[in-house]
């Protein structure tokens, strides 16, 4: 039996046509208001979240869990199961067949859209609809694949979801408390993932970098370990997605992976940071803007740091390099109309930059460039190309960040920099 209102309002993301009980605007930017009474709930805003997650399902479905016959993934707060459709409908047929994914939600009404659109798809039969506590169903099996993605912070679903992995397994976790994670509301912030934000152009890194921290933490709880595969500040929402590993021996080494960023550091800051590793040898003798320090320098609340935070890579160039324009178009291959351009575009938006970042994500420096000029007191805001592509020149490897703020990630010293500004300034 369909729900009332059936068959509601079109809307198209992706290659789909997925069907509401209330209009929603395509262009939408930014939150969306959370619909409990009436059920229905989709933010258009997340789009470009879902076509990663598509792109990213795929990819690992064929490397990681490639000997794995039957994926068990769970859509933890699916809401009307657009994200589940768009994996059975987007990703490969050799990966598509392999997957059985649980559609939770607490929504009666949600659920029962979700089922109605799902009469659509072929493969049906490989989803499990459950209208219920999520949270008691994370707990009813050991998942390949989790996702996260709350209406607010992920805090109260962490610590069943790292409980809740295989062996080995890929977690999602969206947090929509942006406020919070980067500092502009610190009770929350210091309630909710126990950190401070120093409040500079980094501060959405920043709480990237705090919510891996504390999946970090949840997972060494419940002897588990994380490796970042791929972050992203994306409008209104942070976004982490992670590998977890069973590993007694990895997660009591956690908080090797915990510490602190300290904005303008001092001397003795820098040789700190040099001395555990968190810095190239080769930066000695300059100040960066940025450095991390490990968890155990305890910076006193009046200096400018941030964190507990995690202080190692923020993804996998393997992952990130999956995350081409080509595989996003490829998802909209399927359309055949002029008036379906403009959702090709938003999926090919989805993944700007993600790639060639891939190549430098390993590096110390993460760039704001607009901070440059006050920085050092001299200059004008420069172009991350330009810069970038003067330290490629002088073998560095440095591409242009997705962070949304014009940025540039690379591994190069700081005189390197500084002499790459001043050449292109």
């Amino acid at each position: 039996m369909h729900p009332l209102g059936w068959p509601g309002y079109p809307y198209r993301e992706g290659s789909l046509e997925h069907r509401l009980p209330t209009e929603v605007d395509r262009g939408w930017k930014g939150p969306a208001g959370k619909n409990v009474d009436g059920g229905g709930f989709l933010n258009p805003a997340m789009a470009g979240n879902r076509t990663r997650s598509v792109i990213m399902l795929d990819h690992l479905a064929k490397t990681v869990f490639k000997k794995i016959e039957k994926i068990q993934i769970i859509d933890a707060l699916g809401a009307t199961g657009i994200r589940t459709r768009r994996w059975l409908n987007e990703t490969s047929d050799e990966v598509a067949r392999r997957l059985y994914v649980t559609t939770c939600d607490q929504n009666e009404t949600a659920i029962s859209w979700a089922r109605s659109n799902l009469e659509l798809d072929d493969r049906k039969d490989q989803v499990n609809l459950i209208q219920g506590d999520t949270r008691r169903t994370l707990l009813s099996q050991g998942w390949h694949w989790i996702d996260l993605d709350p209406y607010g912070s992920p805090i109260p679903y962490l610590d069943l979801a790292m409980q809740a992995t295989a062996r080995r397994a890929v977690m999602s976790i969206s947090a929509t408390d942006t406020a919070a994670l980067s500092g502009s509301s610190p009770n929350p912030l210091k309630r909710r993932y126990g950190a401070r934000v120093h409040m500079d152009g980094l501060k959405h890194d920043t709480g990237l970098r705090i919510l891996l921290a504390t999946s970090a933490m949840a997972a060494a709880r419940h002897d588990r370990v994380i490796r970042p595969l791929f972050t992203i500040w994306d409008s209104h929402h942070l976004r982490v997605t992670v590998m977890v590993e069973r590993s007694k021996g990895s997660a009591n080494l956690i908080q090797d992976s915990i510490g602190w960023r300290i904005h303008s550091p001092s001397e003795e800051d820098v040789e700190m940071s040099i001395g555990c590793g968190l810095l190239p040898e080769h930066d000695r003798g300059s100040r960066p803007m940025h450095v991390m320090l490990p968890l155990s320098a305890h910076p006193p609340p009046s200096s400018m740091a941030s964190g507990p935070l995690w202080t190692g890579d923020m993804g996998s160039i393997d992952v990130m390099s999956s995350l081409t324009e080509a595989a996003a178009e490829k998802i909209c291959s399927s359309l055949d109309s002029e008036l379906d351009f403009p959702e090709s575009k938003r999926c090919k938006d989805a993944v700007k930059k993600i790639s060639s970042e891939g190549n430098a994500i390993h590096g110390s420096h993460l760039i704001v460039t607009d901070m440059l000029p006050g920085f050092l007191k001299r200059g004008n805001p420069p172009s991350p190309q330009k810069i970038a592509r003067s330290l490629r020149d002088m073998g560095y490897s440095a591409e242009v960040s997705r962070y949304a703020e014009p940025s540039l990630r690379t591994d190069a010293p700081w005189g390197s920099v500084i002499q790459a500004y001043d050449k292109t300034g």
